[in-house]
């Protein structure tokens, strides 16, 4: 008897209120979309300090790369990754933190092209960006095809300081 007087009330208060009142299962969206976001703001953040700690030279827009999707990786010039967006989870089930440290072939295996794999390494070598599809392999052991845009970042004087890949699953 107690609540039914309170659950009359808050009725016919709510009744009057000409906001919009939304499921609370909303707020789950609204959660990824807040952490999308702030993972969008806060891996670009770290990319620009990473070039820049070296005076190094771009002209990318990381936040609209990272709202498409794409997997931004960077590598010192001996292509040991300093950086991986959060979102590398998504694509192959790695965190961020589980690849830096590590070389990109720890994505490769044995049905990974080893002539597109070389070609990769050649433009590396000669300090050359390249834009290729290889077979890489998930946390899981399943295998994507992996689109990966790789670019040199040279400093003002010309040195190289890092690559930086952008990577999306190839359709």
């Amino acid at each position: 008897m107690e609540f039914k007087e309170y659950e009359n009330a808050i009725g016919k208060y709510f009744s009057k209120l000409t906001v919009n009142k939304l499921p609370l299962s909303s707020w789950s969206f609204y959660f990824e979309e807040f952490n999308r976001v702030k993972n969008v703001l806060g891996d670009s953040s770290t990319i620009e300090q990473i070039l820049t700690l070296n005076d190094g030279k771009y002209d990318w827009n990381f936040k609209e790369e990272l709202q498409n999707d794409t997997v931004i990786v960077i590598t010192d010039p001996v292509l040991n990754i300093l950086f991986a967006s959060k979102n590398i989870i998504k694509m192959n089930g790695y965190h961020s933190d589980e690849v830096v440290g590590n070389s990109p072939k720890m994505f490769q295996g044995k049905l990974t092209d080893n002539s597109i794999s070389k070609e990769i390494s050649t433009a590396v070598k000669t300090q050359k960006p390249f834009d290729k599809i290889i077979i890489n392999y998930c946390k899981n052991g399943s295998t994507y095809r992996c689109h990966i845009k790789g670019y040199p970042v040279f400093n003002k004087s010309g040195v190289l300081t890092n690559f930086v890949a952008f990577e999306k699953i190839a359709a």
